[in-house]
């Protein structure tokens, strides 16, 4: 788990949790819904520096990504059971990417939306940390009336990208997918995602709508975190890369592993999180740096 670089320096105040440690998702039985977006990553690991005007050696690896997909497969991978609630394009590259989720046994439920897949490159510079170069495509383009109800049908705990906060229409869907969940007494946790989403939405309207959200767990890295500012009746997760992770001010470390590419290691730890708890989360992340690409 790749934490962003900080150059703050203030305190990060630990809120008083809600709950010590999360069990819903723990029953591998029951459904976990996430919200979020999929579309195609390309990861490639660079040799150096591009050269101008020349070629640069890379490898590169092209798969299924985002966020919420990422998290939905990985919950099957270690024998959880989920639904990604997501828009879906119309373009040959979102039957790949539908195809790749029910080969890895996640449901799927959202509007199909006109459009291209999103796409991003990441860069990876072996392991440690990454960039990332995203076009979204349809995956902003999913707003609160378009969400029905039995969406959230059956599922224990719903799970929302940082990244469906991004924008208006899409922030009022990932509102109305909570609202929908606490109806059926379902959990809610969050990803703060990107400081860059954080920044563009504003940290003031960023923290309303994690208010209005009400979530029992959120995750995020330690700059994520430090932006974000506290939350309040949460518990909250930093992600210290190697470092492991902060629970509620203890720190769990990493598990052994040997670091290939860091891309959606956060993803598998809150997988590993909602399905079995910290131990399982820190094995999951362990297991994603250790391979090419985030999905398991």
């Amino acid at each position: 788990m790749t934490g962003t670089k900080v150059t703050r320096r203030h305190h990060l105040r630990q809120p008083v949790p809600r709950i010590t440690l999360h069990t819903r998702g723990k029953h591998t039985g029951h459904m976990i819904c996430v919200f979020g977006d999929a579309h195609l990553d390309l990861v490639v690991q660079l040799s150096g520096l591009p050269a101008p005007e020349t070629d640069t050696p890379a490898a590169t690896s092209l798969s299924v990504g985002g966020q919420g997909a990422n998290v939905a497969a990985w919950i099957t991978e270690l024998g959880g059971r989920s639904r990604l609630i997501a828009a879906r394009a119309t373009d040959p590259a979102a039957e790949l990417v539908a195809a790749e989720l029910a080969r890895r046994k996640v449901e799927l439920a959202g509007p199909v939306v006109p459009g291209g897949t999103g796409v991003v490159v990441c860069l990876s510079d072996g392991g440690q940390q990454r960039s990332m170069l995203t076009d979204r495509g349809v995956g902003m383009r999913i707003s609160a009336d378009q969400v029905t109800a039995d969406w959230l049908d059956g599922c224990e705990w719903l799970h929302l990208s940082g990244y469906s906060l991004a924008e208006d229409a899409v922030s009022g869907a990932a509102v109305a997918a909570a609202r929908f969940a606490r109806a059926r007494s379902a959990g809610v946790s969050i990803d703060l995602s990107s400081t860059a989403v954080i920044e563009s939405r504003g940290v003031a309207r960023f923290r309303e709508l994690l208010d209005e959200i009400g979530p029992e767990v959120v995750f995020g890295n330690q700059a994520e975190a430090e932006l974000a500012g506290p939350v309040p009746a949460a518990l909250l997760i930093v992600k210290l890369g190697a470092g492991g992770v902060l629970v509620a001010g203890t720190r769990h470390p990493a598990k052994p592993t040997v670091a290939v590419d860091a891309t959606g290691a956060g993803d598998a730890f809150a997988a590993g999180y909602l399905v079995g708890g910290i131990e399982l989360g820190l094995t999951a992340a362990a297991r994603a740096v250790a391979k090419i690409g985030a999905m398991p």
